[in-house]
């Protein structure tokens, strides 16, 4: 079967290339170059550190938006075009489609990091740029597998992107939210208190700490070793392994 997860992927990958893609990926890296030029021209001091940390900022959250959004309208446009129905027609296990569809996803999400390192590259040391953008590139499969779950659970992009914007709000804020819970802000004297704590440390468990994919701090004061790399690489297989379960479940028990 390890064919048509090819061919799917492949197609994948041509609907990205061919839907004009790549140069909205370039208008919007230019236009986050340039905000990043302008507002560190205002700067009184550490223009330089002030320019990488912006560009970081605007690039991570560029790719993050336009995976979740091709993600969603192309899984929505191949539904509405009975595209599923078609290929679930054919003797494909569902659990091929899934895999060709991860696939494809997971090689724009990599082209789209591969694409931020090098603009990347022009504010900062090369070695620096490329840890940056290998960690980006983690945190991009994360949100596209996200992104596939959640519309392939609720079928609409709204929804699908509320649910994306959620979880990814929350993975980015969990270290913080967790030193909160730990810290003197909330006294844990009542119930209520000791629930949401523990809470909070379950969900930790299952959601990836994105806080720590690629900050823009590895642009200005340089990227950490390879141990922290293959944290994040950890991080990123575990997780995405759990999304696959939990849609190749959904999947399976719909009726097309």
């Amino acid at each position: 079967m390890h064919a048509w997860i090819l061919a799917i992927a492949r197609f994948t990958v041509l609907e990205a290339a061919r839907t004009r893609l790549p140069w909205l990926v370039a208008a919007g890296m230019a236009c986050a170059v340039a905000v990043a030029l302008g507002s560190s021209a205002l700067a009184i001091a550490e223009a330089e550190a002030i320019r990488a940390a912006l560009l970081g900022t605007g690039l991570r959250l560029f790719a993050v938006l336009l995976i979740a959004l091709f993600v969603a309208g192309a899984m929505v446009r191949e539904t509405a075009d009975k595209g599923v129905d078609l290929v679930l027609a054919m003797p494909v296990p569902r659990a091929v489609y899934y895999l060709g569809k991860l696939a494809g996803f997971v090689c724009v999400a990599c082209a789209l990091a591969v694409a931020a390192a090098a603009v990347a590259a022009l504010v900062a040391p090369l070695p620096d740029a490329a840890a940056w953008g290998a960690a980006l590139a983690c945190e991009l499969v994360i949100v596209a597998a996200v992104a596939l779950l959640c519309v392939l659970t609720f079928t609409q992009v709204p929804a699908t992107l509320s649910a994306v914007a959620a979880f990814y709000l929350f993975a980015r804020a969990v270290d913080t939210l967790l030193l909160m819970a730990h810290g003197p802000v909330i006294a844990q004297h009542s119930l209520g208190d000791v629930v949401m704590v523990r809470v909070l440390e379950t969900l930790a468990w299952f959601v990836p700490h994105l806080g720590r994919f690629a900050p823009s701090d590895w642009l200005v004061y340089g990227a950490p070793g390879w141990p922290a790399l293959a944290v994040i690489g950890a991080q990123t297989i575990l997780f995405v392994t759990l999304a696959a379960a939990a849609t190749l479940f959904d999947l399976y028990r719909k009726n097309f």
